[in-house]
């Protein structure tokens, strides 16, 4: 069996679209084993996608270097007999451990003078490859070739028996009423996050409509959720923070509608095929579009957006403050409509 390794993305966002680079990849050769090294964390997502055969742990966080650490892991590496690794981030870093993994082949776009690690150096081309999830099919194949059209999105399996689980131990019912999921958080930053009385507003509106609401993410979004649930009067499920990632990909998988920020539970969320409204304010959504049939876009596309930014460099936050709640509920039901 062939073997190849990827060096995964550490966002969320980012790894699901990776997913269609496995698909690609197991499309040219069913039989190849796809290994993806990886943060621990994201081994709750790498379960989910039928492509991968193993994942294999990054034992160092974001931004650690550790030179020893990736060497000796490269050397460890080497009895995978691989033929292939694609690194998909830019950093020079990325790039060592396929390196000292003796790795033959070994393939990624130019950044932070890398191309003495790499032997299939690809110079990236922004026009003609547009999309991120487009960049990482590109390196499953050969330069410059074309792209599958349509490119495979994602689609994460779902674990019925671990949602039961769940929906158990947070005292939940998705049957009893349709569920509106809210997902309020984006671990970038602040320019990506549309306000918490906006969220309110949305949750009144439908729990006025007989539908019942989870808010759901991360620790770090725990006092986002508080807020929005106490403007709510208290009536949401507020899971933030008591959910495992595999546990909010399975409660996602209930939902009947999401509204969201462009963060990784968006990207969770399209692969679910979820019918979604996802909203945009720093990023876009050319860029890093949730990639479903079910999902609707909203924007405003101001002249100072996208900006790219953590926080608003002007200070207004225009590009989320004037999107008013009662938008969002159009588009929803616009969507529900199709």
């Amino acid at each position: 069996m062939r073997a190849l390794l990827v060096i995964a993305p550490s966002w969320v966002g980012d790894m699901v679209m990776a997913q269609s680079l496995f698909k690609v990849l197991k499309a040219q050769e069913a039989d190849r084993a796809i290994d993806v090294l990886a943060p621990g964390w994201t081994r709750a997502l790498l379960e989910r996608m039928p492509e991968v055969h193993r994942a294999i742990d990054m034992p160092l966080g974001h931004g650690e270097v550790k030179l020893l650490t990736r060497r000796r892991l490269g050397i460890q590496l080497r009895d995978g007999n691989y033929r292939q690794a694609i690194v998909l981030p830019n950093s020079l870093k990325s790039a060592l451990v396929p390196f000292w993994a003796r790795i033959p082949l070994r393939t990624g776009y130019v950044g932070e003078l890398r191309q003495w690690l790499l032997n299939d150096c690809r110079h990236l081309d922004k026009q003609r490859l547009v999309m991120t999830v487009q960049r990482f099919v590109a390196l499953g194949l050969p330069d410059g070739a074309a792209l599958p059209d349509p490119v495979p999105p994602p689609s994460l399996r779902v674990s019925h028996e671990n949602g039961r689980a769940a929906l158990q131990r947070l005292n939940l019912d998705a049957t009893a009423k349709p569920v509106l999921a809210l997902c309020p958080g984006a671990e970038f930053g602040a320019a990506k996050k549309w306000p918490e009385a906006y969220y309110a507003a949305v949750a009144l509106h439908w729990l006025s409509q007989g539908w019942q609401v989870w808010l759901l993410g991360s620790v770090n979004d725990e006092p986002v959720c508080d807020s929005i649930n106490a403007q709510a009067h208290g009536r949401c499920e507020n899971l933030a923070g008591r959910t495992r990632l595999e546990d909010a990909i399975d409660l996602l998988a209930k939902a009947s509608f999401v509204v969201t920020n462009d963060s990784g539970l968006m990207h969770i969320a399209a692969a679910l095929q979820r019918p979604m409204v996802a909203i945009y304010g720093s990023s876009d959504p050319g860029f890093t579009p949730p990639l479903s049939e079910t999902a609707k876009v909203e924007r405003l596309g101001l002249d100072c957006s996208p900006c790219f930014q953590r926080e608003c460099p002007l200070g207004h936050l225009n590009c989320l403050q004037q999107l008013l709640p009662g938008r969002i509920i159009a588009a929803m039901e616009e969507v529900m409509r199709r």
